[in-house]
């Protein structure tokens, strides 16, 4: 098999490896078909968060069931699958909630140091009827790569933000989770979304979607918007000091800040006593992939929660060295990419 691995920041390569072998009798070999490069690969390419030289990357994947263990008892061989970005254990009472963040023997992440990087070849996956979920046929790769991760924690960070019927909304930060918290956003009933993003490129697709784009500095441009009372939530898909800063700025008295960015490892001098006066509500989230797969699956095949647009790009894997490069360059016209094995 092949995957991409990194072996210091800004250096990433595709190198040969053992074929996976079966997990256990409850896992499953897959056959990827396609993967992508998400903006938390990012972290580790742009030397944000520390990593071993040689780590496989990847936490993003669909495929062939190729081989399954015995105790496997959804899938056969050959089903089309993806696979949630985010791992329990699949047997605990934490995983039975459909959220592998609880999972009492904690949750691990694909392409991250301890579990098998999703952009190879092909990738063991343990506890598969936990893990997997069948892609119908009328749901095309891009969507359902947008399900093992962006999708489901753009949706998860708009359902926590505690948006009032026809409320007003700040996204911050419209990459492929900022775009997809606009439309999950919007479907559950946002009146406004305000979006934020130095890249026209992305603020012009957000408008596409429905949203009203900041072009200006984002507090004056909420604070105007909403006649000097502040949004109704705010979610932060970037965790900057400076979009979390906004994001208190703009928010207003007993309002809701929904963070799922992915803040760097130094401490954020969050302000306490603003909070306090202000009623705010601070909520940060891993997304419960699994649990919203029942949710999106039906709003994605209806069409009521489109995906269209935040896959831009395609690469071979061989190229991966090239997708990183353009991911990184944050173009535009570059949103999103794929990696084809």
């Amino acid at each position: 098999m092949r995957h991409v691995v990194i072996e210091e920041p800004g250096q990433v390569h595709v190198t040969e490896a053992p074929d996976p072998e079966l997990p256990g009798a409850d896992g499953a070999v897959i056959d990827v078909t396609a993967s992508a490069i998400c903006g938390s690969d990012l972290h580790f390419y742009e030397g944000e968060i520390p990593f071993a030289p040689g780590m496989a990357l990847g936490h993003e994947f669909i495929g062939r069931v190729a081989e399954v263990g015995t105790e496997v008892r959804r899938f056969s061989v050959g089903d089309r699958v993806l696979v949630a970005s985010v791992a329990g254990c699949g047997h605990c009472d934490g995983c039975a909630t459909g959220d592998p963040v609880t999972c009492v023997h904690g949750p691990q992440v694909f392409g991250s140091g301890v579990l098998p990087g999703g952009q190879a070849s092909a990738v063991a996956v343990h506890s598969a009827d936990f893990q997997l979920l069948a892609i119908p046929d009328d749901v095309t790769d891009d969507a359902a790569l947008l399900m093992t991760d962006n999708l489901n924690t753009g949706w998860a960070a708009a359902k926590r933000a505690d948006i009032p019927p026809g409320g007003t909304v700040l996204v911050l930060g419209l990459g492929a989770v900022g775009q997809c918290a606009v439309r999950a956003a919007l479907a559950l009933g946002a009146g406004t979304v305000l979006a934020a993003d130095p890249v026209a490129g992305r603020r012009k697709l957000a408008a596409d979607s429905g949203a009203t784009p900041l072009t200006g500095t984002t507090v004056e441009g909420a604070m105007e918007a909403t006649n000097g009372r502040g949004v109704d939530a705010v979610i932060d898909a970037v965790a900057l000091n400076s979009s979390l800063d906004d994001a208190f700025a703009c928010v207003r008295a007993a309002g809701t800040i929904s963070v799922v960015g992915v803040h760097d490892l130094s401490p954020y001098p969050l302000p306490i006593l603003l909070g306090l006066f202000r009623s705010l509500t601070l909520r940060l989230t891993t997304a419960p992939v699994h649990q919203t797969w029942k949710e999106l699956m039906p709003m994605v095949r209806s069409g009521r929660l489109p995906t269209g647009g935040i896959m831009t790009h395609e690469f071979p894997l061989a190229a991966a060295a090239e997708g990183y490069a353009l991911a990184a360059a944050r173009s535009p016209d570059c949103l999103k990419i794929m990696l084809r094995p």
